[in-house]
């Protein structure tokens, strides 16, 4: 049995499909243990709540640096046993000691098809560009900002119609099925990291 821990800001819906899936037998062989957030408001930290979960609000004015800010992140995730990290909807760039602390143990969600439009405001990006095509990735952190080795990707037609708003709600769709299908993988070691490709045995 594998420790999940996930760190989340907002609403949490990611963390829901996550909790669905293992619920739900989707993700075999894991447990939730810990959920992280920087935004006391988040309703990640009541979700958790609700299934029994352990849910802590760290505040980051109380630390003088982002680093400083990982290390109280990091020790609370070690006190948890953590196995895997999962970032959904965390709204702050890692440092390269948390990264080092869970070599190639951090994932994360984006709703973009990376390499294209990383950063924070990916969907908004994709619509002031243009595309046709647009869906998201989950990928392996690294010490970048949504650099790391691409695990799965899925595509979504972008309509003429589309707002930031409706575009981001088609794109939490595909985020929900396959963030529990990524996590799912590494659990049964069907990942394999070769140089920046992901290989997947299925």
């Amino acid at each position: 049995m594998k420790n999940i821990s996930v760190l989340a800001s907002g609403n949490g819906t990611n963390l829901q499909a996550i909790l669905d899936a293992i619920e739900s037998g989707r993700i075999r062989g894991a447990r939730l243990v810990l959920v992280i957030s920087d935004n006391k408001e988040a309703f990640a930290l009541e979700r958790a709540k609700k299934h029994g979960i352990p849910a802590i609000h760290i505040d980051p004015k109380n630390y003088a640096s982002r680093e400083d800010f990982d290390r109280e992140a990091v020790a609370r995730l070690r006190e948890a046993g953590t196995d895997l990290v999962v970032l959904a909807g965390f709204m702050r760039v890692v440092t390269p000691y948390f990264v080092r602390s869970f070599p190639r143990r951090i994932m994360n969600i984006h709703p973009a098809l990376l390499p294209c439009f990383p950063g924070a405001h990916a969907v908004e990006d994709a619509l002031e560009y243009g595309v046709k095509v647009a869906g998201c990735t989950v990928h392996f952190v690294d010490e970048g900002v949504d650099t790391g080795p691409i695990i799965l990707q899925e595509a979504l037609p972008v309509r003429e119609d589309d707002t930031p708003e409706t575009l981001r709600e088609r794109i939490h769709v595909l985020e929900h099925r396959l963030y529990p299908r990524a996590i799912s993988l590494w659990l049964q070691n069907k990942i394999t990291i070769l140089g920046r490709r992901c290989l997947i045995d299925e």
